[in-house]
């Protein structure tokens, strides 16, 4: 099973222990998007636009929300919160694109978790919380594994 420690997929009604989610110091943003309003690619980048407040030069494309959600510097918030509820509805007509999604959000969310400042604290972090039926958790989690695996060797 592939897991990480910023990354939580929960069922609707589900709770995570408020210390999963929120540091102990600092400014947290948190953006919360439904995947039922994403059914498409042009929707799914539309939501992070607005969900994240992307900055105007974001590009529309995988890379493009790859590099946003690497950065989010924009934003004045030491840590951020994504919460993609109905996550299981995301892209539901084409598997490549939503393995792309997936995978845009784990690189996202690595890329957050082992970056250090020069002074060896670390920088403000990323954790993602999807969100879906009961029993769509497990076949949620398999994607996930899949498309972990896929894109922990390819590239954006």
């Amino acid at each position: 099973m592939y897991t990480s420690p910023w990354l939580h997929v929960i069922p609707e009604q589900g709770a995570l222990p408020v210390d999963l989610l929120l540091p102990t110091a600092g400014r947290t943003y948190v953006a919360r998007l439904d995947g039922r309003e994403m059914p498409d690619t042009d929707a799914v980048f539309q939501r992070f636009y607005d969900g994240l407040k992307l900055p105007d030069h974001f590009g529309w494309n995988w890379n493009a929300l790859y590099d946003c959600l690497r950065d989010l510097r924009w934003l004045t918030a030491d840590h951020h919160v994504l919460i993609v509820e109905a996550a299981d509805q995301v892209l539901p007509v084409d598997p490549s694109d939503r393995c792309m999604f997936f995978t845009t959000l784990l690189r996202a969310g690595r890329r957050w978790s082992y970056t250090r400042k020069p002074e060896s604290l670390e920088l403000g972090r990323l954790v993602v919380v999807l969100c879906c039926d009961t029993g769509s958790v497990p076949s949620l989690q398999e994607q996930l594994q899949s498309c972990g695996e896929d894109g922990a060797t390819g590239s954006l």
